[in-house]
């Protein structure tokens, strides 16, 4: 089986933070990822974390104002939002609570049958954890 002929291989995305040991506990302990590289090189520091199947979605204003309507109640993402899947979306949601998450709104049922919870890293960056209301196929 050959590689798909895609124009992009791979999406990341790079944040950067003043607290780096906070917010790599956040993501890592948080969701239970194990760094997939590190780079500690006397100028800085950085790891990779895989997060499996990458998309990059692009909504215009009313359609983020409806997905933050449904996630929250109010429009309050900013210009970039994290939505990633889980499998069991209550213990994803303890886990990075637990490792210093806000929960800016409790789980939802979108209208689109899917378990959706709002919540910001300790940097501020708006999440959204979602379960499928089905096993994909």
């Amino acid at each position: 089986m050959s590689a798909p002929n895609y124009p992009v291989l791979e999406l990341r995305v790079a944040l950067t933070t003043s607290d780096y040991e906070r917010l790599t506990t956040f993501y890592c302990e948080g969701l239970g990822l194990e760094p997939a590289a590190i780079w500690n090189n006397g100028q800085g520091r950085a790891l990779m974390l895989d997060m499996g199947n990458a998309t990059l979605e692009l909504f215009d204003e009313a359609q983020a104002a409806t997905i933050d309507e449904i996630e929250a109640e109010q429009r309050i993402s900013g210009q970039i939002r994290f939505a990633l899947q889980v499998p069991d979306l209550k213990a994803a949601m303890e886990r990075l609570l637990a490792h210093g998450a806000t929960l800016v709104h409790p789980p939802v049922i979108t209208p689109w049958g899917d378990s959706n919870v709002r919540l910001q890293d300790p940097d501020g960056m708006q999440i959204t954890l979602f379960q499928k209301s089905e096993p994909e196929k």
